[in-house]
């Protein structure tokens, strides 16, 4: 699993870069399967990429192209996919979103992520022998009709709430 220390991220987007590149031979944010979100009015960056979540709303796909790998990643099969959107619909923090009709989400790079080489400063890491699993149901109902962009936004601030509240606490002292 990938996990993000967004106290220690400066939003540089290595890590999409690497990402795209390594997944299509292209630079661009579109074709990441890992999202920095910017939130400049408060100071924080923060990379969405999928949680493994525990209730795993992706398998849910009417057409099976959904299944979980050995390193808990999600893979979806390329010829059985229709592009339906229903996996980027039921992400709640919109770690699934289809590009040229084709749904990204992070499969870890085969266990060797390379936008965990790319970052510089620890702000995420792989950590494989990691097994809790998230629990994103709290994130499900707000998550109904929003963009994966607004997504990623509403769980980057719930995610950095704690690092906000440790800021805010020692600037009060």
């Amino acid at each position: 699993m990938i996990v993000v220390d967004a106290a220690v991220c400066s939003g540089c987007s290595r890590c999409e870069v690497a990402c795209s590149f390594f997944h299509s031979g292209k630079v661009g944010r579109a074709g990441a399967r890992i999202k920095v979100v910017k939130m400049e009015e408060i100071g924080i960056d923060y990379p969405v990429v999928c949680q493994h979540c525990i209730e795993r709303y992706c398998l849910k796909c009417p057409e099976n192209a959904i299944e979980i790998g050995a390193l808990g990643q999600v893979i979806i099969s390329p010829t059985l996919c229709t592009a339906c959107g229903l996996c980027e619909a039921l992400c709640p923090i919109g770690a699934i979103e289809l590009f040229e009709e084709i749904p990204y989400v992070c499969d870890l790079c085969g266990g060797d992520p390379r936008c965990v080489k790319a970052c510089t400063l620890n702000a995420i890491r792989y950590e494989p022998e990691t097994t809790q699993a998230v629990a994103l149901k709290p994130f499900k109902r707000k998550s109904r009709n929003r963009s994966p962009e607004e997504k990623r936004v509403q769980f980057a601030l719930a995610a950095s709430e704690p690092i906000r509240e440790t800021w805010l606490s020692k600037r009060r002292a």
